[in-house]
């Protein structure tokens, strides 16, 4: 049943999980690379994700096959938790500074249809996973590639005109009374 519980709704949840991390970043003023603490959950949503494919998955059909729980999985689980907790606290706490290499004028929000895809990709893609019978984040990578191209011209249209921009020229003088 545990096999089953992994396959069905953790392994899709794990990619709905990062997905919507990544969009809430690209959508909002918080960045991807703005603060140190976006960065660290960044980090340890994308080891969480791998491990638990990689490492626990594996273990979880092994200890299925002999009914019993390995220390590996026990321990697997248990950091698992811990820097789940650690995710929640840093999304309230927000401690530490920007990064250096933080851009200085705060980026804009996203459109509204940012976040409706935002919400609509990750359940297209559940249902088609599903469907499928394994995690199928297709729509959800398609939609950050969107949201990427998106964001930067955003930034492109809200930068501040320079000298050589046609929009920075004087504008013409009042009629002299």
């Amino acid at each position: 049943m545990a096999d089953r519980l992994d396959s069905v709704l953790l392994a899709p949840m794990a990619n709905v999980s990062a997905f919507t991390g990544l969009v809430l970043a690209g959508a909002t003023a918080w960045g991807y690379f703005r603060h140190c603490w976006v960065l660290t959950k960044f980090a340890l949503t994308f080891i969480q994700l791998y491990a638990g494919i990689f490492l626990l998955s594996p273990a979880l059909r092994e200890s299925a096959d002999t009914a019993t729980a390995t220390g590996l999985q026990i321990a697997g689980a248990s950091l698992m938790a811990s820097a789940l907790s650690f995710q929640a606290w840093l999304s309230i706490a927000k401690p530490g500074k920007r990064t250096p290499w933080s851009p200085a004028p705060k980026p804009p929000t996203a459109p509204t249809w940012v976040f409706v895809a935002g919400v609509a990709a990750p359940a297209v893609d559940v249902g088609a996973g599903l469907a499928a019978g394994y995690p199928l984040p297709a729509l959800s990578l398609v939609t950050l590639i969107v949201l990427g191209l998106e964001r930067r011209g955003r930034r492109r249209r809200d930068r501040p005109p320079t000298a050589r921009s046609p929009r920075s020229a004087p504008a013409a003088s009042p009629p002299a009374v």
